[in-house]
């Protein structure tokens, strides 16, 4: 059983409503690594669907956190911002200044929403600031101040560190708009008392926006408000001792029943660890769509184990994904009986992982495929200069039939985006040689000149398709007394300057017969 369905069968003991949610804090710009937790809750809150349950995704936009510092990629003017949160300071314009458009939390979220929407993911929304601005957070406040020491309890003996002697449940907003440096000394519900920083008093109204909780409860009291049931966390929250381990039990003192603990890995880039936006390590969700189809992207996760870490690779291992993706798509349901209790788990792990990598729900996945697989449609981006000649040469060797559907068109496209692009692998880019290079003469012994020989005549001869083209390496591999992989090998080298290549029968099918024999022939 795949893990989200497993999460949906348990989801369903608890009964009622399912609210998956995953949240975000829009302080700068968005990496892939963010999409493990958000499609990890969408795909759980599909599996609720599939499985008959009455289920909702919600994204919580951590809008009210303030900023933290001057990150590398703002003015200095934002120092005066610091503290604030994000929902209520300007957004930067293109030199980083505090003159943009909207506002912060608008500008970083916007792009973010928009590749969300490319893979599928289309949840409601939910601003946090807006959900303190209702009101929705009183009560929890009210109850978090009156409970202070219970809190405070819960979070020095789970979490191990011990909280300062002035600790409030509450983090007021000061007369600059900052919750930096504020000192709270007094209550009276509505309102929260506290002189700031810059030695001016005022007081807070819980019932709107004036101040907001620390993350701890905040996050157990809006898994209250929002009847939250599943929210996977990454392991820095779902460590011992962490975040998790402290809401469950604060979330329960404030009247609400808190979810059950999942915990992902991390995503990380292949040879450098963890993506951070801190580090700059980072692939952004709008250029990693610009290479890789949304439904391999919602592959990668789908067919990982949740708490398995994750390398995102763009170079070779993407067409070995595409590989295993394009494989398990096109092979029928296997039957299920006499399976071994190991092969029906992998078999219905790899149906679920299918099912949940659609861009939308139930669709034929086969559609996604366009009828070429991702190794094909690389080798004609590269050989071939216009998409209609792609589109002219999938038609002759029966790829397609007409036109090329939306999937397929927008597949060469962001074929075309990898292959220009820095994250190409120098091993899978083709360049087809017009004479042969000295290396080339150099690497081709007598018994390889013998099978160039033997396979001239037979494509002279032979009908130029795929299959006959294949039948024809075959045959001079067989008479020429040449192995096979060394046959491949010298073709490689004679049209591509390289030991390997594409299928080259595909390779030679694309070129012209009398320029591929005319290359041949000097050999």
């Amino acid at each position: 059983m795949h893990w989200a369905d497993y999460t949906a069968q348990r989801l369903m003991e608890r009964g009622g409503k399912q609210v998956s949610a995953s949240g975000i804090t829009p302080s700068g710009e968005f990496h892939i690594g963010h999409l493990r937790e958000i499609l990890s809750a969408e795909m759980i809150h599909r599996a609720c669907i599939d499985a008959g349950l009455d289920s909702k995704y919600i994204f919580i936009v951590d809008s009210m956190d303030p900023l933290r510092r001057v990150y590398d990629f703002l003015s200095p003017e934002y120092e005066e911002y610091i503290g604030q949160p994000l929902a209520y300071i300007p957004a930067p314009d293109s030199e980083g200044r505090p003159r943009g458009a909207g506002t912060y939390a608008e500008h970083f979220l916007g792009p973010f929403l928009e590749a969300l929407g490319e893979i599928g993911v289309r949840p409601e929304v939910v601003m946090n600031h807006e959900t303190y601005e209702s009101g929705e957070f009183a009560e929890y406040i009210d109850l978090a101040i009156s409970k202070k020491e219970e809190i405070r309890a819960i979070i020095q003996e789970i979490s191990g560190r011990e909280l300062a002697g002035d600790w409030f449940p509450y983090n007021p907003m000061g007369s600059d708009g900052s919750m930096d440096g504020v000192t709270v000394t007094s209550y009276e519900k509505p309102f929260v008392h506290w002189t700031d920083s810059n030695g001016k008093e005022g007081k807070s109204d819980i019932r709107k926006a004036e101040g907001k909780m620390p993350w701890r409860i905040d996050w157990a009291a809006r898994w209250a408000i929002h009847g939250i049931t599943c929210e996977p966390a990454g392991k820095d929250h779902g460590s011992a001792g962490g975040s998790y381990d402290t809401g469950i039990p604060i979330c329960k003192l404030l009247g609400g029943d808190p979810p059950d603990k999942i915990v992902y890995e991390w995503i990380q880039l292949k040879g450098m660890g963890p993506m951070s936006s801190s580090t700059g390590l980072t692939i952004g969700p709008m250029e990693a769509l610009s290479l890789v189809p949304p439904e391999i992207l919602r592959f990668v996760i789908a067919r990982s184990k949740i708490n398995r870490h994750i390398e995102f690779d763009t170079g070779g291992a993407l067409f070995r994904t595409a590989d295993e993706y394009e494989r398990l798509v096109s092979r029928p349901s296997q039957e299920e009986e006499g399976m071994t209790k190991r092969q029906l788990v992998a078999a219905q792990t790899q149906q679920g992982a299918i099912r949940l990598s659609q861009v939308e729900s139930g669709s034929d996945p086969l559609e996604s495929v366009g009828g070429v697989s991702f190794r094909h449609l690389s080798m004609l981006a590269q050989i071939k200069s216009s998409d209609e000649d792609v589109w002219e040469s999938l038609n002759r060797s029966g790829h397609i039939q007409g036109e090329p559907g939306g999937s397929l068109m927008v597949r060469l496209s962001r074929m075309r985006t990898w292959i220009d692009g820095p994250h190409f692998p120098e091993d899978a880019k083709i360049e087809i040689k017009m004479e042969l290079g000295d290396e080339t003469r150099e690497r081709l012994d007598s018994e390889s000149k013998q099978f160039l020989s033997a396979l001239s005549p037979l494509l002279s001869e032979c009908e130029w398709t795929d299959e006959q083209i294949n039948e024809a390496i075959a045959s001079a591999c067989e008479s020429s007394g040449i192995e096979r992989r060394k046959g491949y090998s010298t073709i490689y080298w004679a049209l591509i300057g390289r030991s390997h290549g594409p299928k080259a029968s595909s390779l030679l099918f694309e070129l012209d017969r009398n320029a591929v024999l005319s290359l041949l022939g000097s050999a």
